[in-house]
């Protein structure tokens, strides 16, 4: 069936060979992009430290993934301080993003990479300061405890770390509307708002030279080299506006708020009397006065706005009057030239002030490279379903994030490029999954090649060449009866049970060349399993895969792995496992600690802490080196694993093949890549 109202080129563009995109009932959530490939062995970089060198993988992505959305009207935050309904935006657009800059994440400036729209069951977070965000279940948003689910579930890796009252989200906080001095980039500016830019635009050029004397302002040129062209041309349409008239003022060349008009030529218009002190000014003058002069007297650093406004009392009094009115807290400090008025609050008064004030000059409103920080307004207060399903939107970013409503929210950080789609924070995979139709035949064919050397192919090495999707669309015996008939070895690693489907191929194989078959099996523990794996076989029906493996009269190794440290690595469970696994008959067997590299990491410390706070201490102390447990506990685990193969009778090879299953026990220098990891 394929997918009303989205092409292939809007769903996936610049992926090559795109047939069509297509969503079934019976994967529900899952959309499958069917590509032409060219090719289909890949070769492994040469820098790898894996034991094979060649792999096929019909599949770029994870069946069990989820998918991230947000409600049409949701408002992201564009890399100028403005804001635009996600439903609006397009590939191209430069919003704000966050990236982790010497160890601290700081908002960036990047780009949307692609758009598109789906249908998903609504949920709404609200959150401490009022804000409402409405959600697919499955996406994310970053709290000061990493990335966590609107609602629970699983993604088939693992249980979805999911949104709690009391979460704390992280982000530059809600951009509240504050009065008549609303957000304007949705409406026209008002009469007074436009005096009030002008006024402030006018004196504070005005207050040019480097001494920023108040007698500058009887210098009578507007404008100086310091009006950048934004501001310029803001002010070129204000002037001809109709609406802005010259004010009546008492002669005098000392007059207070005169400039008189310009002498000769220069300057790009009479502005006698625009910028008089109006006796009561409301909240747009205010708000005008301010975008004004924050476009000529404005600078920001990590996300806070500076005026600097020399020795001028009158001008920095009535800044002060302004912010205050207008609700924003703010300090007066000194400077080598004078007075510097400081807007207090960080990226997220100076987005509020953006959107109050409207500076022209879009570096006036710009947060990147301010830390990313939380607040008690972004506190979860409830999550609860709509009960209705509605068109949501998502989009990927160069940085694999967005900013909106004032939160920091994930998305779709592969849907660019769909080749392997990494596992992340939440221990998920991307719900797009790209299917290579036509892998067997262009396999044949590259086999077929005089400079084909019948090296070792392994499968399952990135993605599960047997997750679900397989059973749809059924690549692997032709992928298999190719490798066989070109005298190809190759071996399988799977943690589905989707490969039994493919025992008789699989045979008839490896009567002709070397086939090595492995299964990943974790823990036989099925209260824990439930917990970290729910939706993936059962401990019991992998080894009941086994089983079937071996009664065909196949080897099959078995992966131990990961061993959870002070979990799962007692000399008990290990010695439960392991003649479960031998009963099966397996023929040998290896063991592996848990890796924690970076995304899974998050993910699992933060189950863990849930689950077993008491370990939290110790798992930083065995992974205080990265990715990998503390060499020290290794060989522990090596020390006592030994004797249980030995016991097994599982000292064998995990696989008739070299590079499926590593050897046991658990290497000095883990291999990167081939561990098929439940987390």
């Amino acid at each position: 069936m394929l997918e009303d109202g989205i092409g292939a080129e809007a769903t996936l563009p610049g992926l090559r060979g795109l047939l069509r995109t297509v969503r079934t009932p019976e994967f529900a959530g899952t959309t499958f992009h069917e590509v032409e490939a060219r090719s289909a062995l890949n070769r492994v970089p040469g820098t790898s430290p894996v034991p094979f060198r060649w792999t096929v993988n019909p599949y770029r992505g994870c069946s069990h993934a989820c998918v991230y959305c947000l409600a049409g009207p949701t408002r992201v935050l564009m890399a100028d301080g403005s804001t635009r309904p996600i439903a609006e935006l397009r590939v191209g657009d430069a919003v704000t993003g966050t990236e982790q800059v010497d160890g601290t994440r700081r908002y960036v400036r990047t780009t949307v990479l692609a758009h598109w729209p789906t249908t998903k069951p609504a949920h709404v977070v609200r959150l401490g300061g009022g804000t409402e965000l409405v959600a697919s279940g499955e996406h994310r948003f970053l709290t000061e405890g990493g990335w966590r689910h609107v609602a629970g579930g699983w993604c088939g890796s693992g249980r979805r770390p999911r949104l709690r009252p009391g979460s704390r989200l992280v982000g530059p906080g809600p951009i509240g509307r504050a009065g008549a001095a609303a957000t304007r980039s949705r409406r026209p500016h008002s009469a007074a708002y436009r005096q009030g830019y002008l006024c402030g635009l006018v004196r504070g050029d005005a207050l040019g030279g480097d001494a920023l004397g108040s007698d500058a302002l009887g210098s009578g040129r507007f404008p100086s080299d310091r009006v950048a062209l934004e501001a310029l041309g803001r002010a070129h349409g204000f002037l001809a506006e109709p609406a802005i008239r010259p004010v009546a003022v008492a002669a005098g060349a000392g007059e207070p708020g005169r400039i008189p008009r310009p002498a000769g030529r220069g300057g790009i218009a009479p502005v006698d009397e625009v910028v008089r002190w109006p006796a009561h000014p409301d909240d747009d003058w205010c708000a005008g006065f301010l975008g004004g002069l924050a476009d000529v007297r404005g600078e920001v650093e990590a996300g806070e706005l500076r005026f600097t406004l020399g020795t001028d009392q009158e001008i920095i009094g009535r800044v002060a009057g302004a912010l205050h009115r207008l609700g924003f807290r703010f300090a007066v400090g000194r400077s080598a030239g004078g007075r510097v008025v400081r807007v207090a609050g960080g990226p997220a008064a100076l987005l509020r002030l953006a959107q109050v004030a409207d500076p022209a000059v879009g570096r006036r409103r710009d947060i990147s490279g301010a830390p990313v920080l939380g607040g008690p307004a972004l506190e979860v207060v409830g999550v609860r379903p709509l009960g209705l399903s509605m068109p949501m939107y998502d989009i990927t970013t160069g940085t694999g994030d967005f900013v909106a409503e004032g939160v920091v929210s994930h998305n779709c950080f592969a849907r660019n490029t769909h080749t392997y789609l990494d596992m992340d924070a939440g221990a998920d995979f991307d719900s797009q999954i790209v299917v290579k139709v036509n892998v067997a035949r262009v396999l044949e064919r590259e086999l077929r090649r005089p400079s084909w050397g019948r090296e070792p192919v392994a499968m399952g090495t990135n993605t599960d060449p047997y997750q679900r999707a397989e059973g749809r669309y059924r690549l692997m015996p032709d992928v298999i009866g190719a490798l066989a008939r070109s005298g190809t070895p190759f071996s399988l690693l799977t943690k589905g049970t989707v490969l039994a489907r493919d025992l008789p191929e699989i045979t008839a194989a490896a009567a002709d060349v070397p086939v090595g078959l492995g299964v990943s099996i974790a823990l036989v523990d099925r209260d824990l399993q439930g917990r970290l794996e729910p939706g993936t076989p059962s401990p019991s029906a992998r080894l009941d895969m086994v089983r079937r493996i071996t009664d065909a009269g196949l080897s099959c190794g078995v992966m131990v792995a990961p061993v959870l440290p002070l979990l799962t690595d007692s000399a008990e469970a290990l010695d439960a496992l392991l003649g479960r696994i031998a009963a099966a008959g397996a023929t040998g067997a290896s063991v592996l600690a848990l890796h924690l590299r970076p995304g899974t990491r998050e993910w699992f410390l933060t189950w863990l802490g849930r689950e077993y706070p008491q370990l939290v201490d110790r798992y930083a102390r065995l992974y205080r080196r990265g990715a990998y447990v503390d060499p020290e506990y290794r060989r522990a685990l090596g020390a006592r694993v030994g004797p249980l193969l030995r016991r097994h009778g599982l000292t064998g090879s995990a696989t008739t093949l070299r590079g499926q299953v590593p050897p046991a026990p658990d290497p000095p220098e883990p291999p990167r890549s081939e561990q098929l990891s439940l987390l």
